[in-house]
């Protein structure tokens, strides 16, 4: 992976700032979408910066958290292309990357603690993509986001 990015709102703040911290150590390349602080902010405006920036390519992965990660999923995954996963257990992060090339980690920072965000985190970067008969139903959702950018509707 080249280059990550990462935001949260004010709820999952202090767990986004863990993680930036932990990502720095193991040497991960990272930019911070915001905020600044933990001040009340909107989630949606964080999710969709994330969301616009893997769209154009400025990065490659981003990670999102609110309090619960429900907001932001419903938030990133209204963008064609974009296969964000909320995840709060360990299974489903391996599956997420394995099955459906997440290109979107969602976590609640109200929900996990920090070990466990870590080694979600961890398992997130380091899990490929299977491809093979996984990649086939890729394609399908591709192929519906297209039709939905073109026509609005099926």
């Amino acid at each position: 992976m080249k280059k990550l990015a990462i935001a949260s709102d004010h709820a999952g703040f202090e767990l986004k700032e863990s993680i930036i911290a932990y990502l720095h150590d193991k040497g991960v390349e990272l930019e911070d979408f915001g905020p600044e602080n933990n001040d009340r902010v909107d989630y949606p405006d964080y999710g969709i910066s994330i969301a616009q920036a893997i769209r154009e390519k400025k990065v490659d992965r981003g990670i999102v958290i609110c309090g619960t990660g429900v907001g932001m999923s419903i938030v990133v995954n209204r963008f064609p292309g974009i296969r964000g996963t909320l995840c709060s257990d360990l299974y489903t992060t391996k599956m997420c990357r394995e099955h459906n090339d997440s290109n979107i980690l969602i976590m609640g920072g109200r929900v996990i603690g920090k070990g466990l965000a870590e080694e979600i985190v961890t398992m997130w970067l380091d899990t490929p993509f299977e491809g093979g008969r996984h990649q086939k139903r890729l394609d399908k959702i591709k192929e519906l986001d297209r039709k939905l950018e073109t026509k609005g509707d099926l």
